[in-house]
């Protein structure tokens, strides 16, 4: 079981302590750059490509605004849930709503399919 510690924070831009509303696109992704008050993350999705009438993935990064409430549980690697907001700075447009998975969860199935492929390095 999981223990939800529960904090107030004085942070003015924390959507769920302060002022600062969200609404429009909400996407998810992987935490890959985690900075002060600001972290970036990277999803994959599709785009149609009419020429060659297939689809190609491609990633996407974003930035988004981290609360000092969370700002302890989130770290690289970890899988979290963004939300649009009004612009805060120039390349800062989201902000973290919450965590989804944990890193280590991740690095657990990375391990598991790597070690399950093994190539044999003996003769014919």
């Amino acid at each position: 079981m999981k223990e939800t510690v529960v904090t107030s924070c004085h942070d003015v831009d924390c959507p769920i302590h302060g002022n600062l509303k969200t609404r429009g696109k909400t996407f998810q992704g992987a935490v890959i750059d985690k900075k002060q008050k600001r972290i970036a993350i990277e999803f994959e999705r599709m785009i149609y490509l009419r020429k060659y009438e297939r689809y190609a993935k491609s990633k996407t990064k974003l930035h988004a605004r981290l609360p000092t409430c969370i700002e302890k549980e989130i770290n690289v690697g970890d899988l979290i849930r963004i939300r649009e907001c009004r612009p805060l700075s120039k390349i800062i447009h989201f902000v973290v709503i919450e965590k989804i998975k944990d890193s280590e969860e991740k690095k657990w199935k990375r391990n598991k399919v790597s070690h399950s492929f093994k190539i044999n390095s003996g003769g014919i």
